[in-house]
C-alpha cells in the first residue's frame, strides 16, 4: 500500500475520533465548573452551621 493511501485512511479514522474526544472534554470541563459552584455553596452552608453550633456550645458552657 502506498504511503499516500495510508495517510488518507488514518485521517478518516483518527479525525472523527479526535472530534468526539474534544466534545467530551468540553462537556467534562463544564460539569467540573458546575460541581465547583455547588461545593462552594455547601462550604458556605457548613460554615454557617459551624458558627451556630459554636455559639450554642458557648451558651451552654457559660450558662453554668
Amino acid at each position: 500500500m502506498e504511503p499516500v493511501w495510508v495517510t488518507i485512511i488514518v485521517a478518516f479514522i483518527v479525525g472523527p475520533l479526535v472530534a468526539v474526544i474534544q466534545g467530551l472534554r468540553k462537556e467534562n470541563t463544564e460539569q467540573h465548573n458546575e460541581s465547583r459552584l455547588l461545593l462552594e455553596q455547601v462550604v458556605h452552608k457548613v460554615d454557617k452551621v459551624d458558627d451556630k453550633l459554636s455559639g450554642h456550645i458557648d451558651w451552654h458552657l457559660n450558662k453554668q
